[in-house]
């Protein structure tokens, strides 16, 4: 029995999604980009929640859709590099790092973009393509 907690942070679902926004920041148009990802930061906070023993939780097709909305009204011209930016940000941000104080002292690995928010982040990358 663990009884220590210990935070991660996944390769797959946050240090590659932050690398490729870092890439692609500089070819978006700013003010649009942070327009979206503050309201994918705002919405994912909103509807993600702590579950003990699992992490934190968030549906899995709001944050790509949110994000690709966000990306259409503010950016139409440079909508895939923006969704992206914005959803990944938006997950990582919104659900995982302002849900750290709430997740108290449960026991065990909690993971940033890791298990809860992976889908999230993963469908966000999808989304973002199809919409090339």
């Amino acid at each position: 029995i663990q009884s220590k907690q210990i935070i991660a942070i996944n390769l797959g679902g946050a240090i590659i999604p932050i690398l490729l926004c870092i890439y692609l920041l500089p070819k978006t148009p700013l003010l649009p980009t942070l327009f979206s990802t503050l309201i994918s930061i705002i919405v994912c906070f909103k509807i993600s929640k702590v579950v003990p023993g699992v992490g934190i939780v968030i549906p899995s097709l709001i944050p790509p859709i949110i994000a690709v909305l966000c990306a259409y009204i503010f950016s139409p011209g440079n909508k895939i590099p923006v969704a992206y930016i914005s959803g990944v940000l938006g997950v990582l941000i919104g659900a995982d790092l302002l849900h750290l104080s709430s997740l108290g002292n449960y026991p065990g690995i909690m993971s940033i973009g890791g298990a809860g928010v992976f889908d999230g982040i993963f469908l966000v990358g999808i989304f973002s393509a199809l919409l090339a």
